[in-house]
């Protein structure tokens, strides 16, 4: 859920800070008092689009900070692996916040879980979040895709079985695609490829041309050096004359042993001293040794000079290790061996491709199936909701077309209206009324409220046009729709607003010739009287006053 939306700054929001609850919550307030710029504010933490001009004057930026709560089921999922993706933080016991900044320079800046991201990113965790729908935002509901999720929601259609085959069948066409180009191309490529797999075989690398190649380079190449500091070493440390390490051990030991028969510590030295002598004749063999075995011969250098040369060609053409450069030449041997196998390669690609089509097929027709029984039950249901809305004789259709296949199947889904009978009924696209879009949008949002998995949905001002005994249905099916999905509903009319589980009334004031609005939840009587001042406007008379009243313990019946 959305627990809390803060605006700094924006129009003529100087400040607020909105906090929500479960259920449906109402926003209501006079023409002109800020609704549309709180929504607006809304917009802005999903990724709409950022305007200076919209930073409240004399004010560096406008900032906008959503804190949304208790995520789980499928939205949980959606925005964990969105924020893996985009290598953001995870929330943290399922809460989201994301913070946005519009200067009024121009450009905006975005922070989701407090590490910096772009706006289509934020776009695209928007729309895991919130669905917004109103008389300007009801486009989705003509787009084709949409109306085509919406059924499979309803119908908990199971489009995996198909996706699957989809994408093994694309790609296998794109397989064959990349084997049917330019044969000069081909052939071409197969002689790079060939060159290069060929090089790489020549040098016949190891693991050893990594570390101990160089080594032994280095050591042949100064033998003489190592041979002469060598040969210091062991004559300093077990030479012949007085002045060798073992000469001066010798001579402390004797020393020590006269010690010894006046001073008992000078025994447990004497023993030391052994130990000391020891080592000292153990490190003077091991150097002794180890340039015995070194390898001084001209030949030999030259045979380790040329295959280090060799070796580090390799690396400047290909790759900086070893590792690498055999891992490159596997790819290209691969690569080769497809091209070179490219006939019978694509024989078999064309056999694969027609069982392909066939399991697409297939996969359809049962996809058509499930669609075609979900659209009878689908279409009946949302015109029941529509005859509750106020649409008495309409009827709501859904129409399927069998069509070439794509990722979504061999369908197109296009949702029909027939407004009364008699009437030809008419694609959504053609319905003018942006009251009957909006009324139509929240039919189908009450018919498949358990079934999508988007935790928030907004109604701006939808029942716009309407009264009465219209208006109190909306207000009855928006309580429905809360009931799986939080719900915040922008609302003129009171028969709508007294079903409200949360009142919200924004304000304005002038003050020192500026316009600031606020907003602030109201109950009890600061309830009655602004549904009574949207029942009767400014003259709250007793009568207006009793009739809100009444709304209110009506709304309070319906819905225990």
């Amino acid at each position: 859920m959305l627990s809390r939306l803060t605006v700094s700054n924006l129009a003529i929001v100087e400040s607020a800070e909105l906090e929500f609850v479960e259920g449906l919550t109402i926003i209501t307030g006079e023409t002109g008092a800020g609704k549309s710029v709180l929504m607006g504010a809304l917009g802005l933490a999903l990724g709409a689009r950022a305007d200076a001009s919209a930073v409240r004057d004399g004010a560096k930026d406008a900032r906008i900070e959503a804190v949304f709560e208790r995520l789980d089921g499928g939205a949980e999922r959606a925005v964990a692996d969105l924020l893996s993706e985009q290598g953001l933080p995870p929330c943290e016991d399922g809460a989201l916040l994301v913070r946005r900044t519009i200067s009024a320079a121009g450009g905006s800046r975005v922070w989701v879980n407090d590490a910096s991201t772009t706006v289509q990113t934020l776009r695209t965790l928007g729309r895991l979040l919130v669905d917004v729908h109103g008389p300007r935002d009801n486009l989705s509901l003509l787009d084709t895709s949409f109306q085509r999720d919406q059924l499979d929601s309803y119908g908990r259609i199971d489009r995996s079985e198909y996706t699957a085959a989809w994408r093994n069948l694309a790609d296998m066409r794109a397989q064959l695609v990349a084997l049917q180009g330019d044969a000069d191309d081909m052939a071409e490529e197969c002689d790079r490829l060939r060159y290069a797999v060929d090089e790489i075989d020549a040098v016949e690398l190891t693991d050893e041309d990594e570390t101990e190649l160089p080594a032994r380079h280095a050591a042949a190449a100064h033998a003489a050096e190592i041979v002469e500091c060598a040969n210091a070493v062991t004559s300093a440390l077990a030479g012949e004359d007085d002045a060798s390490a073992a000469a001066a051990l010798a001579a402390s030991d004797a020393r020590l042993a006269e010690m010894a028969r006046y001073h008992e510590p000078a025994v447990a030295w004497r023993d030391e001293l052994a130990d000391i002598a020891t080592r000292v004749q153990e490190l003077s063999r091991a150097v002794a040794d180890s340039v015995s075995r070194l390898d001084a011969d001209p030949e030999t250098l030259q045979a380790l000079d040329d295959r280090l040369t060799r070796v580090q060609r390799l690396k400047r053409r290909y790759a900086p290790t070893v590792a690498e450069i055999l891992a490159i030449r596997d790819q290209k041997a691969a690569r080769l061996a497809d091209l070179e196998g490219r006939d019978a390669r694509m024989q078999e690609l064309s056999g694969e491709i027609a069982r392909g089509e066939q399991a697409v097929a297939a996969a359809g027709d049962a996809l058509s199936a499930a669609r075609r029984k979900a659209a009878a039950r689908f279409a009946a249901a949302v015109t029941r909701e529509l005859h509750g809305l106020g649409f008495l004789s309409a009827t709501f259709g859904v129409d399927l077309v069998r069509r070439a296949p794509d990722s979504t199947g061999c369908d197109a889904v296009e949702f029909r209206f027939e407004p009364n009978p008699g009437e030809p009924a008419r694609p959504l696209a053609d319905i003018a009324s942006s009251g009957e879009l909006a009324r139509v949008m929240l039919a189908l949002k009450t018919v498949t409220a358990g079934h999508d998995d988007i935790p928030v949905l907004v109604f701006d001002e939808i029942d716009s046009n309407i009264g009465g005994e219209t208006g109190r249905a909306v207000g009855e099916r928006l309580r429905k729709v809360s009931r799986h999905h939080q719900v915040i509903a922008i609302t003129h009319l009171a028969q709508s607003a007294v079903y409200g589980e949360r009142h919200l009334a924004v304000t304005k004031r002038t003050s020192g010739g500026r316009t600031r609005s606020a907003i602030a939840p109201i109950e009890g009587e600061d309830r009655v009287a602004e549904i009574a001042r949207m029942l009767g406007g400014a003259k709250l008379t007793s009568v207006v006053m009793q009739h809100a009243r009444e709304l209110l313990a009506l709304a309070a019946k319906a819905a225990s």
